[in-house]
């Protein structure tokens, strides 16, 4: 007991600072993707960092198992280099003894990724999708840079303007465009004003002085029209109810036949198994010699760790494709760090056989 609360201090030290330090590194990258799209004006500043926090509950599912991974070998890795491991070994504590001394831990951070895979990645979607909707269909074009093309409500319209008046609101030299059944219209004027709406309220674009076309694809006839002031009714944008197996409960997936789902299931449900396999695979990978290089094995263990994910990624490619049916799926990638982790265990046992 005393053991085992010693090696789950020495690895929770590291761990705590490891998934710090990569969700800052996360948010950072998160923040300067959607910082991009609120100086574009498609998303306001004032939600920019609920996205970062529910990316970041998504991205936990990887981060955390990631963190323990380093965070056993960190561990470990002191012990065999400051002598620690072979006073163990000289009192009795062998290597499953360790292993069974960070199963407890392991298991708690396990079942914390299985549940945010399971509930949290899929509500954490549907709010970012929600949010980026509500936010693309409420920011104040007034905030647009000019000279730029924006798009509105999934491309039926685009809008350009060659001056922006951000205290008056007021465009100048605008360009819409936009389809009115089988016939293109085009609208240019000389000055424009979009009042700020809310999602779910109708837009009007008041124009003054300029020209309207409405152009025939088929090479019919073609209308033009002069006017002075123009008001332009822009439909309500309705929510967005498209599938999106990202934000599906889990239990919908598990229903589903169709190979994305299915790929998507077994990876929501398949996390707690890789981090237990990291966890396991971590304590063999620390073996190093006494007084030998911090970063001795730090090397193997992160080609391996990486080998391993990108197994899994090309396995769900393959399931989603329809390459491989949903037995064995994703499951048979999971053999290779177990197999790995039996050979690696093993190879001291049998060396000593050997030796006798």
């Amino acid at each position: 007991m005393v053991l085992t609360r010693y090696i789950t201090a020495e690895i929770v030290k590291p761990l705590f600072l490891g998934v710090t330090l990569l969700i800052i590194i996360f948010t950072g990258y998160s923040s300067a993707v959607k910082l991009a799209e609120a100086a574009q004006g498609m998303i306001d500043m004032r939600v920019i960092a609920r996205l970062i926090g529910l990316n970041t509950i998504v991205a936990l599912e990887v981060l955390l198992p990631t963190a323990l991974y380093l965070s056993i070998i960190a561990a470990l890795t002191r012990f065999y280099r400051d002598s620690e491991m072979a006073a163990m070994n000289a009192a009795g504590v062998g290597e499953w003894q360790i292993i069974r001394a960070i199963m407890l831990l392991s298991l708690l951070i396990a079942a914390l990724v299985g549940a945010i895979s399971m509930y949290g990645r899929p509500w954490a979607y549907r709010e970012s999708y929600h949010i980026e909707a509500q936010a693309k269909a409420e920011f104040d074009i007034r905030k647009i840079a000019p000279g730029q093309f924006i798009e509105l409500q999934d491309n039926k319209y685009v809008l350009h303007a060659g001056a922006v008046d951000q205290s008056t609101g007021r465009l100048q030299e605008v360009f819409m465009q936009t389809e009115v059944g089988e016939k293109l219209q085009v609208v240019f004027a000389e000055e424009a004003y979009l009042p700020p709406v809310r999602f779910g309220e109708p837009r009007t674009f008041e124009m003054f002085r300029g020209y309207g076309y409405l152009l025939d694809r088929t090479g019919g006839k073609d209308s033009t029209l002069r006017y002075k002031k123009l008001i332009l009714h822009i439909p309500i944008e309705e929510p967005d109810k498209s599938y999106r197996r990202k934000a599906e409960p889990t239990i919908n997936l598990f229903k589903s036949d169709a190979p994305k789902d299915i790929a998507e299931f077994q990876w929501r449900v398949s996390t707690p198994l890789a981090t237990m396999l990291l966890a396991l695979l971590a304590v063999p990978l620390s073996r190093t010699a006494p007084r030998q290089g911090r970063h001795a094995g730090f090397f193997v263990a992160i080609l391996i760790y990486v080998g391993l994910f990108n197994a899994i990624s090309v396995a769900r490619n393959w399931v989603e494709d329809g390459v491989v049916a949903r037995f064995p799926g994703l499951w048979w990638v999971y053999l290779l760090p177990a197999l790995l982790f039996a050979i690696l265990v093993a190879t001291p046992y049998w060396t000593r056989r050997k030796r006798t």
